[in-house]
């Protein structure tokens, strides 16, 4: 009997294209010079920061900057880049390098990677990422060189403002502040204007999306040209950095200072929700606090952008049928413009996987732990969302829980919903339809 073939559906790529690149990037980080120590990482290690690098995440095992040679950390800057930009993305810029002729398969894998509305000018689309991405890591760079530089010196300063712009634009959450303290982040920078400004701009400028950002260079400041997706995306990340930050400045860190109680309370709600640096200490955090915080992370960026989780737009189309069901209308819209109802749809199954996703995550982690389970919750959320931020248990997780967080990382990354595709598509579809019969809910 003749065996059926695998298909190689746009899903499978991308999650065997991640796969891919995780396995070779946890090769390249056993070899003996990828630790500062002779020996190299364990397979464990290698995977769990392979995995957290290339699903931008930010979540560690052991600190970057003491743990990792200068090779090891330029394997990892390089996972966080093909990560953040996306494994297609990359693929296709060494195509465009070397000056070969994109494929009609190859242009609707870019569709479906990038989450671009239409096939036509995805080429064109795909050179804009890459040279947004370039240009706005530079000036990333530029802009933190004069702190670090005056720190570490000319030639590590320049590393380590290149290391943190890259990590920053593509929400990877990864630094190489350990030299001051382990695992200690930015939180030597919670007063200083131009780290936070610097930062905060290149994690939402990567978190927005590079269709967000096409649309602005298009229409500029012509608001009613804009595309639906990018009004909705704009609104909703102003209203999800503006009113948690006020919420924090007001009923969290109240020991401090009036200026870094400003810029950290503004910090932790843009880093919250994509990219895993903190300026403030979470353990000092009320549980509010962290809830808050959690409903962030399971937020996400935005489609098409360098961060991974749920994304603004599900959270904006569910609140968007909730008020529309209040109000008694029959369809959710945005602007003027009806949301089709295989969105909403799409967007209730999402938001179903991620939650799913999160609690067991965190309810297995606290079993297996034995640990309070909004702590293990919050690394979950963190994890799925690929956000990266922590309350310090990371590193202190056994073998089960690490794997826990690498499917939750992993899952985040590339699209829950893309994994479930992936895993079921290819099933014959039936267009007959069962008798419908009414159901109470609420």
């Amino acid at each position: 009997m003749k065996k059926k073939r695998l298909k190689l559906t746009s899903s499978r790529i991308i999650i065997l294209g991640f796969a891919a690149v995780i396995l070779l990037g946890s090769f390249l980080l056993m070899l003996p010079f990828s630790t500062r120590e002779a020996g190299g990482a364990s397979f464990q290690d290698a995977l769990f920061t392979a995995v957290s690098a290339c699903c931008v995440t930010g979540l560690v095992v052991q600190d970057t900057a003491t743990y990792w040679s200068g090779f090891g950390q330029g394997i990892i800057l390089l996972l966080i880049q093909i990560g953040g930009m996306g494994v297609v993305t990359f693929a296709v810029l060494f195509s465009l390098a070397a000056k070969q002729k994109i494929s009609l398969k190859q242009r609707g894998l870019m569709q479906e990677a990038i989450s671009a509305p239409q096939l036509g000018g995805i080429v064109r689309l795909t050179g804009f990422i890459i040279t947004t991405t370039a240009i706005l890591e530079l000036a990333g760079a530029v802009g933190l060189a004069p702190v670090f530089c005056r720190e570490f010196g000319l030639w590590r300063g320049l590393w380590y403002s290149l290391f943190h712009s890259v990590s920053a634009f593509c929400n990877g959450g990864f630094d190489l502040m350990g030299v001051r303290t382990q695992f200690s982040s930015l939180t030597s920078y919670a007063a200083s204007p131009l780290v936070n400004l610097v930062i905060m701009a290149l994690i939402i400028a990567g978190g927005i999306g590079f269709m967000t950002w096409d649309d602005l260079k298009t229409n500029r400041l012509r608001l009613q040209r804009y595309r639906m997706q990018t009004k909705v995306v704009l609104v909703t990340s102003v209203v999800l950095l503006v009113l948690p930050a006020v919420y924090f400045y007001f009923f969290e860190f109240a020991a401090l200072a009036p200026g870094e109680r400003f810029w950290g309370s503004l910090f932790q709600s843009v880093t919250a929700r994509t990219a895993g640096f903190n300026t403030l200490d979470f353990n000092t955090m009320s549980e509010g606090g962290l809830g808050v915080m959690i409903l962030l992370m399971l937020t996400g960026g935005s489609p098409g952008s360098t961060a991974g989780g749920m994304k603004v737009t599900t959270l904006a189309v569910m609140a968007s049928t909730a008020l529309a069901i209040f109000r008694r209308q029959e369809d959710t819209h945005f602007f003027g413009r009806r949301v089709e109802e295989e969105t909403v749809r799409s967007a209730m199954a999402i938001l179903t996987l991620y939650l799913t996703l999160f609690f067991f995550g965190g309810l297995l982690i606290s079993r297996v732990e034995q640990l309070p389970l909004l702590t293990c919750l919050f690394e979950s959320a963190s994890a799925v969302g690929t956000v990266g931020v922590t309350l310090g248990i990371t590193s202190q997780l056994g073998p089960l829980s690490r794997f826990v967080l690498i499917l939750l990382m992993y899952a985040g990354r590339v699209g829950a919903l893309t994994v479930v595709f992936a895993a079921l598509s290819g099933g014959r579809s039936n267009s007959a339809r069962l008798p419908r019969e009414k159901l109470i809910v609420g």
